[in-house]
């Protein structure tokens, strides 16, 4: 197996390719301000002063991307140069608007506990040590397919283990995702997410020519032959199994959504589409019968207001909040965002829409669908089939973690306990996340990288010139 720069689907050799790293650098030294200068509207609006903490976090978030970006010159130099300042911007938002709703609790009860925001920055301290050990370590993307039946199977172990564990280390309001000891806790499926797309990417390539084959024609769609259904109703039971042991509707989703997109990119069939929205109907249906923790999210999601004493509650002030902001927003600190519970975690989209408004929350989403896009970008531009599926993969499922919650804040989906990717409070998802980027960077990092021109060849000793050398 070659390197990324010997990659014979890179760029072509000779190609004089950009690598943009200054760029990059502007980027994210302006990603750097607009985090600073919101949390300095956050504190003069809310306290009236500049809180002295600010000149230690300001520095402290300017250096982890500092390290970040030479990392990135140093082991990616042709990566796609707007991945990183796109993550920058979300999680500068993220940790503003933690701060805010710190200073909210603050004001509230000056008794209150700990403040998150400096946690949070612990936490993507951590997250930038594992984006640095992965560029330094995984000096090409395709050794990842070498352990990717090792990576699915320990992804499986991961979700499964807080379903086996006590509720008391591992349910919080009311899913059992979560390992608690000793006043730590992480959430494994964030880390799981990673491992099995991974394995779904090596799977779907060493597998596609058979999925790809169709044994009927049914209202102009090719569908696939029945022995052919296996991985999906595997995935899919397997979704089922974390619905019914770990009440956990948003793995679930995730999980089965990620793996039928990625079957549908590496075969190209509209088919297996189909398949998964009717497998997906039919268990979302089977769990609504079965299971009454599903029914009561299902029928709060329907009529948010006929539970607003009760599990609808959270919901209904996340409506009133995003009603509240209307186009413009309360600006940063004019708002009330923490009358939402869980508004730091769950429903930071809502304190967002509240105090930034509509503009500033679609804001926002394009920042979002910058990340994707590159990263999409980048599976159409590798050129081995792994890379591509692997670049897919990981965008999708930033792309369907924020559809997915978003929906649940607007009321547009059932509520499903997922986190916004980067920007809510959370070590768990905000460490697996800056590994999801890593992995992106060293892609992207191989897909623009030029390749070495082929060495000349070598000329067999009876075709080579005879030279007269004279003593």
């Amino acid at each position: 197996m070659g390197s990324p720069s010997t990659d014979p689907r890179a760029a072509l050799p000779g190609t004089v390719v950009p690598k943009r790293r200054n760029t990059e650098l502007a980027m994210l030294g302006f990603a750097v301000l607009i985090t600073l200068a919101a949390q300095c509207i956050v504190d003069l609006t809310v306290t009236g002063s500049l809180r002295p903490e600010l000149a230690t976090f300001g520095g402290w978030f300017a250096a982890l991307w500092v390290v970040v970006h030479l990392v990135v010159r140093r082991f990616a130099p042709y990566a796609d140069p707007l991945l990183l300042p796109a993550v920058a911007v979300l999680s500068g938002l993220g940790l503003t608007m933690i701060h805010r709703l710190d200073l909210a609790a603050l004001q509230a009860d000056a008794e209150a506990g700990r403040e998150d925001a400096p946690v949070q920055l612990l936490w993507a301290t951590v997250g930038v040590a594992l984006f640095v050990a992965i560029l330094v370590v995984l000096r090409d993307h395709r050794l990842l397919s070498r352990f990717a039946y090792t990576l699915g199977l320990v992804g499986l172990v991961l979700l499964a283990i807080p379903a086996v564990l006590p509720a008391s280390v591992s349910e919080v309001y009311g899913a059992k995702i979560w390992i608690r000891v000793a006043g730590f806790s992480i959430q494994p499926g964030e880390f799981a997410k990673i491992c099995l797309i991974v394995f779904f990417a090596a799977y779907l390539v060493d597998k596609r020519d058979v999925l790809a084959l169709a044994s009927r024609r049914v209202a102009g769609l090719e569908l696939p032959r029945g022995r052919d259904l296996g991985p999906v109703l595997a995935v899919w039971v397997v979704s089922i199994l974390v619905l019914v042991f770990e009440r956990d509707l948003g793995s679930s989703l995730l999980l089965f959504g990620i793996f039928v997109v990625m079957l549908y990119i590496a075969t190209e069939r509209a088919s297996w589409l189909l398949i998964g929205l009717g497998l997906f109907a039919a268990g979302a249906f089977l769990a609504y019968q079965l299971f009454g923790h599903v029914r009561v999210r299902v029928d709060t999601w329907l009529d948010p207001f006929a539970y607003r004493d009760e599990g609808g509650y959270q919901l209904v002030q996340s409506l009133f909040g995003l009603g509240t902001g209307g186009l413009f927003g309360a600006g940063l600190g004019g708002g009330r965002p923490d009358q939402v519970p869980v508004a730091k975690s769950d429903f930071i989209a809502a304190a967002i829409g509240e105090e930034l408004g509509l503009f500033g929350l679609v804001a926002v989403i394009v920042i979002y669908l910058v990340l994707v896009e590159r990263g999409l970008r980048t599976s159409l531009v590798v050129r081995d089939a792994f890379g591509k599926l692997l670049a897919g993969g990981l965008a999708f499922a930033v792309a369907w973690q924020l559809f997915v919650v978003l929906g649940g804040v607007t009321g547009l989906l059932p509520l499903t306990g997922l986190t916004t990717p980067f920007v809510a409070y959370g070590g768990s998802s905000l460490v697996a996340n800056f590994g999801l980027v890593a992995v992106l960077v060293r892609i992207s990092d191989a897909a623009r990288r030029p390749a070495t021109p082929p060495p000349p060849p070598k000329q067999a000793l009876g075709e080579a010139p005879t030279e007269v050398v004279s003593s």
